[in-house]
């Protein structure tokens, strides 16, 4: 999302977000304000990830776990699968996205898609196309 200026807009939809050390360290940057870092209460949940993960995401998961109804954000394909698999409830970008425009915050997804290919999120075309069909805009 940094890499996208898009900050605001998931403090606009979602308020405070939590994020572990270890994300925030990944981050490499000042956090706003809206933003603040909480480490899992029981460390063993994200020991157990680590085997399986990057340390940020292991982090991610393990606190995501200690809350209900919670909404992950998270890029990374493993880290989705694994989330999937303990069931917990997730989004990345493209779907903050699609998020963002059916909330009227954005008006079009498609400039920030065509940023994120840009950059170097590895993101398959499909998913973008899927992304931009489920606003109603034009594909890639």
């Amino acid at each position: 999302m940094d890499k996208l200026r898009l900050m605001e807009l998931l403090h606009s939809l979602f308020g405070s977000i939590l994020i572990t050390s270890a994300v925030a360290k990944e981050f490499g940057q000042a956090l706003p304000s809206f933003i603040e870092i909480k480490n899992p209460i029981n460390p063993i949940y994200q020991k157990l990830l680590e085997f399986r993960l990057d340390l940020g995401e292991a982090s991610a998961l393990a606190l995501a776990l200690e809350y209900e109804n919670c909404l992950l954000i998270i890029d990374d394909n493993k880290g989705r699968k694994e989330a999937k698999q303990l069931g917990i409830a997730i989004t990345g970008t493209v779907g903050v996205l699609i998020i963002a425009k059916h909330k009227g915050h954005i008006s079009s997804i498609g400039p920030f898609i065509k940023a994120i290919e840009k950059t170097d999120f590895r993101i398959s075309k499909k998913i973008l196309n899927d992304a931009l069909g489920r606003c109603g805009e034009e594909k890639l």
